[in-house]
């Protein structure tokens, strides 16, 4: 893997490199941010087998990243209230630019590009005026900055593009905090969490909240399924006797729904929904809690728990050839079909999320 991409390195270098691929980085299937161990911080492009293909050091903790839809280009992410977004080539390993977020704002772990990949979206934090906000970013100007619009809400956590191609939908945490302040949560007593659906340019489609018993359900990571159902995960900010699910759907046009669980499955969970995805063909649900040392498993259409994984410190989540690819702090990466089989063991503490690569271009 060095020689090669050394030998890629020179090609750029020369001018003549052609235009390259997510295959020239080694066909990964997923990007993740990780704690190597030399106690070092990284983003990996991780293959099929779970297998690290690639590691690029980072300043600090990562926590997401956005893969491009056609270059090999990872955008690495801090972890909230983050300070820096790194765009990394992943075949020579070089800085490409480094975002910096303008005066009064910071970035909160997520972003996404537009299906042709010429404009990068960051969710961000006016934190002055306690709201959130979407970063735009020319990506075919090298990464610069040419706007920013209203998130819809306060604490913008995730952004996915919509399988329209013409359409974000914003997990707003509802959560208000400052750089001051670290990571404590100012507005606990007014928080109320959304999510919005916005253009491309910034103009709001459709907004939901949640009930007045689910206020301080914080709305934090998304998936969307193709035909546009968006599930996601939450993470509940009362007292956790309370026992709230941590999972729910929406479709446009309707009121969102928090799957059905008992009492003692979502006692579970902790309050902490860490990554969600559709898997099974798009028919079933996980959600990770690295607290609770779990995942459940849920049947879409009956929106009901059908199932349980118990593994330590789990929380990144993806899909290949429909079973569900899960990673953990403890270096583990497993698979799921009937049951979970550990596909890797390293020594790499894998951060929050699996971020799926689209090597279809």
């Amino acid at each position: 893997m060095t020689s090669r991409r050394g030998f890629m390195a020179g090609l750029v270098a020369a001018g003549a490199c052609p235009r390259l691929s997510w295959a020239d980085a080694g066909s990964p299937a997923f990007l993740s941010a990780g704690r190597a161990p030399n106690g070092h911080y990284a983003v990996f492009g991780l293959g099929r087998d779970g297998q690290p293909i690639f590691e690029i050091p980072l300043p600090a903790r990562g926590h997401a990243a956005a893969a491009h839809p056609h270059r090999p280009q990872a955008v690495a992410f801090a972890r909230r209230p983050g300070r820096f977004v790194i765009v990394l080539d992943c075949v020579t390993g070089r800085e490409v630019a480094r975002l910096e977020a303008p005066e009064g704002r910071h970035f909160y772990g997520h972003g996404a590009f537009s299906k042709q990949g010429d404009t990068l979206f960051t969710t961000e934090n006016d934190y002055e005026a306690g709201q959130g906000c979407l970063g735009v970013w020319d990506v075919t100007n090298g990464y610069a900055r040419v706007g920013e619009f209203s998130s819809g809400g306060v604490g913008p956590h995730d952004v996915r593009l919509m399988p329209d191609g013409q359409t974000l939908v914003v997990a707003n945490g509802g959560i208000e905090t400052h750089p001051e302040s670290g990571r404590a949560k100012l507005n606990l007593p007014t928080m109320l969490p959304n999510l919005t659906y916005l253009s491309l340019q910034g103009e709001v489609q459709e907004q939901v909240t949640l009930s007045a018993d689910e206020r301080l359900n914080s709305i934090r990571h998304l998936d969307v399924r193709s035909d546009g159902l968006v599930a996601f995960a939450m993470q509940w900010q009362g007292d956790l006797s309370a026992a709230r699910p941590v999972l729910g759907v929406h479709q446009r046009g309707q009121g969102p729904e928090l799957v059905s669980m008992t009492h003692a499955e979502a006692l579970t969970m902790k309050g902490y929904g860490g990554s969600v995805v559709f898997w099974g063909k798009g028919r079933r649900l996980a959600v990770s809690s690295p607290r609770g040392n779990r995942v459940q498993l849920f049947d879409v259409a009956g929106r009901h728990v059908d199932g349980k994984l118990e593994l330590e410190d789990v929380c990144g989540l993806g899909v290949l050839s429909d079973a569900l690819i899960a990673s953990a702090g403890t270096g583990e990466v497993f698979q799921v079909r009937q049951q979970a089989t550990r596909l890797w063991q390293s020594g790499v503490a894998w951060d929050n999320h699996l971020v799926a690569v689209n090597r279809g271009a």
